[in-house]
């Protein structure tokens, strides 16, 4: 038998005749300070991928239409559902009052592993991204609701952000495979 790989497409096809999960179609990537356009072109490719709602951009993180954000986004940017807000924690609290559920992936003193991340279909979630050099200021971190990290095994600290977020939203897939 010989493997063949689908068209762009019968790919395009059977993922436009997938439901989306609950859980990411209630769920908003929010991307404060983000300096990279590249790592936000990713973002919204990403976000698009696994159905997620909207994504939210706020501080200096740059915003559509940028050649760079649709070079890693691939048009994504026009597909999904965004906006800016200049002011980030004046924005992120306006959602807190409206009963999201806000978290900041974040090492903190009070961080618990991403697998231990619980989101309820009951409650819409942002999962809050910071800066790829600085993470999040205390301004944003204090409004959420819970911190959550990645573990890790190596010398380094960290992932790149746009590859925190695929792992991340894929952990909320698979949370949304359990409810």
């Amino acid at each position: 038998m010989t493997v063949v790989k689908r068209s762009t497409k019968e790919i395009l096809n059977q993922n436009l005749a997938r439901e989306k999960p609950e859980l990411l179609r209630q769920t908003s990537v929010w991307l404060h300070d983000i300096r990279s356009m590249y790592n936000v072109g990713s973002a919204f490719r990403t976000s698009d991928a696994f159905g997620v709602g909207n994504v939210q951009l706020s501080g200096y993180t740059p915003k559509p239409p940028r050649a760079e954000i649709s070079k890693t986004a691939l048009g994504a940017e026009k597909s999904m559902n965004w906006n800016h807000f200049t002011n980030g924690p004046e924005a992120l609290m306006k959602y807190k009052d409206d009963y999201h559920h806000l978290v900041a992936i974040e090492q903190t003193n009070e961080s618990k592993p991403l697998t231990d991340l619980q989101p309820s279909v009951n409650r819409p979630l942002i999962l809050v991204f910071g800066s790829e050099v600085i993470g999040l200021d205390s301004k944003i971190l204090n409004l959420c609701d819970e911190y959550i990290e990645i573990p890790q095994f190596g010398q380094k600290h960290s992932f790149n952000v746009s590859v925190t977020i695929g792992i991340v939203l894929y952990q909320v897939y698979l949370k949304n495979l359990e409810n």
